[in-house]
C-alpha cells in the first residue's frame, strides 16, 4: 500500500500529518469512551449489549470500505475454516470485553473505570504464562506490583465504588488481555497472521451475530424503546450512530498511528491518554474524586510505563 505522502511530500507534511493523526486517535479514543459513558448514565440508555451490538455493526460495515474499497490496508482472505473458527473465538472474546467495559461505565466513573482498565498487563502476564509456561524477566513482574497496588489503593478511595462495576470492568479488562494472548497463540503461524484492519474486518461480524440474540433476550424491548427514543429525541439517533462510528475509528486511527510512528510511540501515547481521559471526565461530569484514589491511579500508570520499559528492554 502506498503512503499517504510520496517521499518528496514527507519532509513538509510528515509531522504535521502525524499530528494531525494522533489528534484524531486522541480523539477518538476519548471521545467514544466519555459518549458511552453519556448514554449509558447520563441520558439514561440503559442497554450496554444493545448499544455494543450498534458498535460491531459498524466496525463490521465501515471495516469492510475501508479495507475493500478505500485500501486503507491490503485485503487478507481467509485461508481455512480452522482460521475461521480461530478469529470467530477471538471475535466472541473481543465483543465480550467491549460489552464488560460498557456495562461497568453504568455503575462506575470514568476515572475509575480507567484505573482498572490500566491493569491489562498484569492480567496478559499472568495469562501468557499460563497459557504458554513462558515467562518474563524478573524486573518485568516487579513492575506489575505497583499496577496492582494502584487500582488497590483507588478501590479504596473511589467516593463512587460500586462492586457489581468492578467486577464487570476487571471481567472486562481480563478479557482483552486473553484476546491478546491467545491471538499470539491461534495466529502464530506466517500464512494465518492478519493485521489489526483484516482480523476486525472477520471479527465484527462475528460478535454482531454473537450479541444480536443476547441483546433482544437479555435486553427486554430495545429495539423499540431505541425506535421510540429516536423518533422522541433526533439527537439521540445521531449520538448512536456517532458512537458507533467513533467505536470503529478508534480501530482505524490505532492502527495508522502505529503503521506511521512506532509500537513504542503508541505505548507511550496510550499512557498519557487514559490519564487525559481522566482529566475531561471529571471536568464533564462532575464525579467525586478523592486524593487516595488519584494517588493510586498515578501508582498505576507509572507502573505500567515501567513494565512497558522493561519489555522494551527485554526484546
Amino acid at each position: 500500500m502506498k503512503a499517504p505522502f510520496s517521499s518528496m511530500q514527507a519532509p513538509k507534511y510528515g509531522s504535521f500529518f502525524t499530528f494531525g493523526l494522533i489528534t484524531i486517535w486522541y480523539s477518538s479514543n476519548i471521545g467514544v469512551i466519555l459518549l458511552n459513558k453519556y448514554l449509558l448514565s447520563s441520558y439514561g440508555f440503559k442497554y450496554p449489549i444493545f448499544l455494543t451490538l450498534c458498535h460491531m455493526m459498524a466496525c463490521s460495515l465501515l471495516s469492510y470500505v475501508a479495507v475493500a474499497w478505500l485500501k486503507v490496508a491490503p485485503i487478507q482472505h481467509l485461508k481455512s475454516q480452522k482460521q475461521f473458527f480461530k478469529i470467530s473465538a477471538l471475535g466472541i472474546i473481543f465483543c465480550l470485553s467491549v460489552v464488560g467495559g460498557n456495562v461497568s461505565l453504568k455503575y462506575l466513573p470514568v476515572s475509575f473505570n480507567q484505573a482498572v482498565g490500566a491493569t491489562t498487563p498484569f492480567f496478559t502476564a499472568v495469562l501468557a504464562y499460563l497459557m504458554t509456561l513462558k515467562g518474563e524477566g524478573w524486573l518485568t513482574y516487579v513492575t506489575l506490583v505497583p499496577v496492582v497496588t494502584g487500582v488497590v489503593i483507588a478501590s479504596g478511595g473511589e467516593p463512587s465504588f460500586h462492586l457489581f462495576g468492578f467486577i464487570m470492568c476487571i471481567s472486562a479488562t481480563a478479557a482483552r488481555a486473553l484476546k491478546t494472548v491467545l491471538q499470539g497463540i491461534l495466529l502464530s503461524s506466517e500464512g494465518e497472521k492478519l493485521n489489526s484492519m483484516n482480523l476486525l474486518m472477520y471479527m465484527a461480524p462475528v460478535a454482531a451475530i454473537f450479541l444480536l440474540p443476547a441483546a433482544l433476550i437479555m435486553e427486554k424491548d430495545v429495539v423499540g424503546i431505541t425506535i421510540a427514543l429516536a423518533r422522541q429525541d433526533v439527537e439521540f439517533l445521531w449520538y448512536l450512530m456517532f458512537n458507533s462510528s467513533l467505536a470503529y475509528f478508534v480501530n482505524l486511527t490505532n492502527f495508522l498511528v502505529t503503521k506511521h510512528t512506532s509500537a513504542l510511540t503508541l505505548q507511550v501515547l496510550g499512557n498519557a491518554k487514559g490519564a487525559v481521559a481522566v482529566v475531561v471526565s471529571i471536568f464533564i461530569f462532575r464525579n467525586p474524586v478523592s486524593v487516595t484514589g488519584m494517588a493510586g491511579y498515578t501508582l498505576t500508570v507509572i507502573g505500567v510505563i515501567l513494565y512497558n520499559e522493561a519489555k522494551r528492554q527485554s526484546k
